[in-house]
């Protein structure tokens, strides 16, 4: 494959103009029903990323273009299951490789229209699903709603990493940049490689594994975060230069969103609908996990006293280090995805997680895009948070394991939880877009 990609990158290389249709191709291509799966388009999707980050196309088009490509490959696949039904066993590739359907087919019947939001991060399921979802007749809103919510994450999670390499590969960094940014990467990959290998091979202690994993790295964090002050000011550098006012206004919402008087509202209404669905283990695992988190952060915001970036027009005069929008998204979030996940494989549970990642990501890395905070400082935030949680679950788990909660707890849950984020987003949304002016 090498060969054939640097032909491809060295032709969009030297003809940029078509690298926004090839952005929107390669993402098409990779959600379409078996092509996703016969081409490497992740591979390719990074690569076309890279060259659009390096100075080709902004941030927002290369995004906007993956998102149009992925959801106009689920609808075709979708329509495809719809025509044909049955009949699309027939089809050229499915033929001779009757398993790609059947693994897709078992598990949209096992998770229905959680397979559609969870697959999408699952290569082998992601351009199966949509034409199993349209085989089975599932009713098009639904489906639509569904592959919105799951490709606008899945276009952040996928071009995001390859178009910060090309525009950082573009840009003059301070002395030391790749270095430092390399042993952070390095660091946290290995953690969650040893995660995800222990929780596949169930491994009795696998939590306490992450657990101290995540508390290490942080304790690294703490004590080396002077030392990497070329990481915090090229990625700083590298944000700033990239700020447009559409992602402003995408980064001031999600910002709200890990506002402390917010996440404190998220919290109890969690843990308050828990106890009143009588979920009893379950709500003392998520109120643990978040009132540690939050304890936590303050008391070593206070001891550190790291002073924040001068970049906001009214400077916040909080400290900074680590950041509580980070901490308390990956906290509430990482506790709804192992709450999501239990009582399944552990595939799924990763799975879950991944997906819980992905809105506290986007909360912590607004941080950084607002100037509010250093890429360390969101780190040292999630480091924390998974650090919390993951000792939370084994306490929890030491005589026996929590329990799938029942589906009509989930229908109270969920709702709940937008309604009141919908409320805090009408109500105070312009507040926090005149505060984080630029």
């Amino acid at each position: 494959m090498g060969p054939w990609l640097d032909s491809i990158t060295g032709w969009l290389a030297a003809n940029p103009q078509w690298l926004a249709a090839a952005v929107l191709i390669v993402a098409f291509v990779e959600c379409l029903a078996i092509a996703g799966l016969i081409v490497p388009g992740t591979v390719l999707l990074f690569a076309v990323a890279v060259l659009a980050g390096s100075g080709a196309l902004s941030l927002s088009e290369t995004l906007l273009l993956g998102f149009l490509g992925g959801i106009l490959g689920d609808v075709i696949s979708y329509f495809l299951g719809r025509h044909f039904h049955q009949n699309i066993r027939r089809l050229p590739g499915l033929r001779h490789h009757p398993e790609w359907m059947a693994g897709a087919e078992s598990y949209f019947q096992r998770y229905g229209i959680a397979s559609l939001l969870v697959g999408r991060f699952i290569g082998p399921l992601r351009p199966m699903l949509p034409m199993v979802a349209g085989m089975c007749d599932m009713p098009f809103p639904r489906f639509a709603a569904v592959s919105l919510l799951a490709a606008a994450g899945w276009s952040i999670a996928y071009l995001l990493p390859g178009w910060a390499t090309g525009a950082a590969i573009r840009l003059p960094l301070p002395e030391g940049f790749w270095l430092e940014a390399g042993i952070v990467a390095a660091s946290i990959a290995v953690m969650v490689g040893l995660s995800v290998n222990s929780s596949l091979r169930r491994h009795r202690r696998a939590t306490v594994w992450i657990s101290s994993m995540s508390l290490a790295i942080l304790i690294g964090l703490f004590i080396g975060y002077p030392y990497l002050t070329a990481l915090d000011q090229g990625v700083m550098t590298l944000v700033q230069e990239h700020r447009q006012p559409v992602l402003d206004e995408l980064a001031v919402a999600f910002t709200l969103i890990g506002e402390f008087r917010n996440m404190f509202m998220f919290s109890a209404l969690l843990t308050g609908i828990l106890l009143l669905c009588r979920q009893w283990r379950q709500a003392i695992f998520a109120g643990s996990t978040l009132l540690v988190t939050a304890l936590a952060n303050t008391g070593t915001k206070y001891f550190f006293a790291r002073v924040r970036p001068e970049v906001l027009t009214e400077p916040l005069t909080s400290y900074s280090m680590p950041s509580g929008h980070a901490s308390g998204s990956f906290a509430l979030f990482l506790t709804l995805a192992v709450l999501a996940g239990r009582g399944q494989p552990p595939r799924m549970r990763l799975t879950w997680l991944l997906v819980g990642c992905i809105p506290a990501l986007a909360i912590a890395l607004s941080r950084v895009y607002l100037g509010a905070h250093w890429p360390t400082d969101i780190l040292a935030g999630a480091m924390l948070a998974a650090c919390v949680c993951a000792a939370s679950l084994w306490l929890s788990q030491r005589r026996e394991p929590l329990v799938a909660m029942p589906q009509k707890v989930w229908w109270l849950l969920l709702p709940a939880l937008v309604a009141l984020f919908g409320f805090f987003l009408l109500r105070y949304l312009p507040h926090v877009m005149t505060r984080y002016a630029y």
